[in-house]
């Protein structure tokens, strides 16, 4: 994850700045996660000697954010391809390559793919929030498992199509 986020930077390259903010804060929480996601674990198996509370909710809150701005970040590029793909003056002129077309329709999949991994993966982390919250510890045992198969499905399915 670091060299994922020392590589993107802050998102330079990206020709949309909404995009790019997302990005960047989605990368951000992505990178405190895991290290409250350690802290929690060590302190469970008395590597560390403190309570792994406070770890473990500071890990759910950073992963929920990463992804609701994952989430935020699929829906903004989707709906932007969808209004470069019906606009009248593409619609009907030829200014619009067919290959073109063909690759913006494919990254409109993969957004949706992605939106809809991290819509599971948000259901299976607001379950593990503390109780009170939202549908927190409500989800019974084999709808949890079922959302997490679901998201990986959809990530093996994603890392197959694009080195496919």
């Amino acid at each position: 994850m670091f060299m994922y986020t020392k590589q993107y930077g802050l998102g330079s390259e990206e020709g949309d700045m909404l995009v790019q903010c997302v990005s960047v804060l989605g990368n951000l929480a992505d990178q405190l996660y895991y290290p409250c996601e350690h802290i929690a674990w060590a302190a469970d198996t008395k590597i560390l000697h403190m309570d792994s509370a406070r770890w473990w909710m500071l890990s759910m809150i950073f992963w929920g954010l990463s992804l609701l701005l994952g989430i935020a970040k699929s829906l903004w590029v989707v709906l932007k391809l969808r209004h470069q793909l019906r606009s009248p003056t593409v619609a009907f002129t030829s200014q619009l390559s067919w290959s073109k077309r063909r690759a913006m329709e494919a990254q409109i999949q993969s957004e949706l793919l992605i939106l809809l991994s991290n819509l599971a993966d948000l259901a299976d982390a607001v379950h593990w929030l503390p109780a009170g919250v939202l549908w927190a510890g409500r989800i019974p045992p084999w709808l949890v498992g079922l959302l997490g198969t679901i998201s990986s499905l959809l990530s093996v399915y994603q890392a197959v199509r694009t080195s496919g």
